[in-house]
């Protein structure tokens, strides 16, 4: 998560920590536990989505244990850790320091590219003069009362206010299909997505479609004008590459009864991503012209019924199925969609 933090890498691992944890029989990770992380490790890289280079760069600048030594020195590592070569991870990095492939690495990013090493994974003093700042931010509010997450730093800067907040009141566009979003964000005529609406996407978590990559949408976004001034809220998932205000893995999902599969079109939906103090909500805050506060767009949200449209996608297998059934028993999306059996049998008994 240390490392994660640094790099300013996929929010997919999000997924796959918890997993490994519930693997190997520990406590897995709470959202409080991904803000706490991420509040007190600086980004130290400064490689695409988040900044000008290419991913390649920071594997010629020195990769994981480039970034290592700097959290070292930080004292954010455990070096007693052992590592898959059998030495401690303290020694693996005292050879890395030293070791001629660290030298001919970054000798050849010099020399073919002309980019410094130290301008791609920057020590902490570096990269706070650059202005980089801690990649993710983990939304919550009366949408997401289990957490969601945004890579803040995709956010286009023309519209984070100048105290580094992105704020955004808009109506709700919302879609059980991506098919259907993707229709509408090309769509330029009436019925479209237009600059100032909140395209909430759901029905595509786990249970909906397998917790699918929406990468269509954010490209799409990325690629067009307007794009800059919609956001996005999804119980999707996104990849590495998600681009602008796209919010995802909100939980519980739609159809494991979460208040996000209960927003209507032209709903006021308000974002707030404090991109500094790693902190935002997604709340409901509007209906039919009245406006009202995020506590009592719990309340209207707890007493409105699903949308009859929820459904899950009509061509998902049947294993599938299954796997969502079994890991929403086992704590879902923020639980790592993993087999808790426990849980599952306990579940069963019921």
């Amino acid at each position: 998560m240390v490392v994660h933090a640094a790099f300013g890498g996929s929010t997919n691992l999000l997924l796959h920590t918890p997993a490994i944890a519930h693997a190997a029989g520990l406590r897995r990770p709470t959202v409080e536990d991904w803000i706490a992380v991420n509040r007190r490790v600086p980004r130290l890289v400064d490689t695409l989505p988040n900044g000008p280079h290419p991913t390649v760069r920071a594997f010629l600048a020195g990769g994981v244990p480039e970034v290592m030594l700097h959290l070292r020195r930080l004292g954010l590592l455990e070096e007693s850790a052992l590592t898959v070569s059998g030495e401690t991870l303290g020694r693996v990095l005292d050879w890395w320091e030293t070791s001629e492939r660290r030298h001919g690495l970054r000798e050849r990013l010099r020399r073919a590219d002309g980019v410094a090493p130290e301008d791609v994974i920057m020590d902490p003093d570096r990269a706070r003069s650059r202005g980089l700042t801690s990649t993710v931010t983990f939304p919550r509010g009366n949408l997401a009362p289990e957490g969601s997450v945004i890579k803040s730093t995709a956010i286009d800067p023309s519209v984070v206010d100048a105290d580094g907040v992105y704020r955004k009141t808009g109506p709700a566009r919302v879609f059980v299909r991506e098919k259907d979003a993707i229709a509408a964000i090309k769509n330029p005529g009436a019925g479209g997505i237009k600059a100032g609406d909140v395209l909430v996407l759901i029905c595509r978590g786990p249970i909906g479609a397998g917790m699918e990559e929406i990468y269509q949408i954010t490209a799409a976004l990325k690629h067009l004008s307007f794009g800059k001034h919609v956001a996005v809220i999804t119980d999707a998932r996104f990849s590495g590459v998600s681009t602008g205000a796209c919010i995802g893995h909100v939980g519980p999902e739609a159809l494991a009864g979460g208040p996000i599969g209960r927003v209507r079109d032209g709903d006021t939906i308000r974002v707030v991503v404090d991109r500094n103090r790693l902190e935002g909500s997604i709340d409901l805050v509007g209906e039919g012209g009245r406006e009202f506060s995020a506590d009592d767009g719990a309340r209207v949200l707890a007493a409105r019924p699903a949308r009859p449209d929820l459904s899950a996608d009509p061509d998902i297998a049947d294993d599938t199925r299954l796997w969502a059934a079994l890991q929403q028993a086992g704590g879902g999306t923020w639980g790592g969609c993993v087999y808790d059996v426990d849980a599952i049998v306990a579940a069963l008994r019921r």
